[in-house]
């Protein structure tokens, strides 16, 4: 089966608190279909009234998130293409950004790129402390381009620029929770589903009028996303179709 079909995202509600799940068995990464539906599940969730906070996890034991997929970026032939494939992350945060509920990530495992980028955009995230980070872009050709203001808005610049130029260096969960990235990290994903728990629990009790305009508080200034992102998105369109990264990428699909 192509590879870049593979994966799911499930959800799942349960007293005002929907849970968002994806899974695809290179790490997972985060092929087109996988971007879209987490997209549509975020709007949609965002949408019901039943919803009070949406959290966002991954399956497995491991990596949280691999970010893009190899196996689709090295198969992008044109630009139009490139753009649209980046897009996907892009409407991931704006979908985060715009749905009106606030988003918490939980990040069990090691997030790279992309996965970092998911971190960022949601408004409150917890981690174990083997969620190392990582923007490898750049290694690979890339760049940060679509996932940087997200990154960017949580770390501040500094920290921002340490990770999209260091790309092939991990930065600990304790680094990320000391830049703002995390907002907890726990010894253990056993001590870190407690704690989510416990957390869940108090704040579906709190006031969604005031939750809700918190969210606005939270974004505000970022109205020209759309825009902005998009600008991204053909930026690493064009990158990809470069020598430097279709080779280094062919490269570490053949390791």
């Amino acid at each position: 089966m192509n590879k870049t079909l593979q994966g799911y995202v499930n959800t799942h509600i349960e007293d005002t608190i929907a849970t968002i799940e994806f899974f695809h068995p290179s790490h997972n990464s985060l092929p087109s279909n996988l971007l879209n539906d987490l997209t549509h599940k975020i709007l949609e969730l965002g949408a019901n009234e039943e919803v009070l906070l949406i959290v966002i996890k991954s399956s497995g034991e491991r990596t949280f998130c691999a970010g893009a997929s190899f196996d689709e970026l090295v198969s992008i032939e044109n630009e139009d293409t490139g753009k649209t494939f980046f897009l996907g992350f892009a409407n991931v945060i704006n979908a985060i950004r715009t749905c009106g509920k606030i988003v918490i990530g939980r990040v069990h495992g090691k997030a790279v790129g992309g996965g970092v980028g998911l971190a960022a955009a949601c408004d409150y995230c917890m981690a174990s402390k083997w969620a190392s980070v990582k923007l490898s872009e750049l290694a690979v050709g890339i760049g940060p381009f679509v996932i940087g203001p997200a990154v960017e808005r949580k770390v501040g610049l500094s920290a921002f620029s340490q990770m999209a130029i260091n790309a092939t260096e991990w930065q600990t969960a304790a680094w990320a929770k000391e830049k703002g990235l995390f907002n907890e990290v726990f010894d253990s994903v056993e001590q870190l589903d407690e704690y989510l728990t416990h957390f869940l629990d108090i704040t579906k009790k709190m006031n969604p009028e005031a939750l809700s305009g918190l969210k606005k508080v939270f974004w505000q200034s970022t109205d020209h996303w759309d825009s902005l992102l998009e600008e991204r998105a053909a930026t690493s369109g064009k990158l990809v179709l470069s020598t430097f990264a279709k080779e280094t990428i062919g490269g570490f699909l053949k390791k």
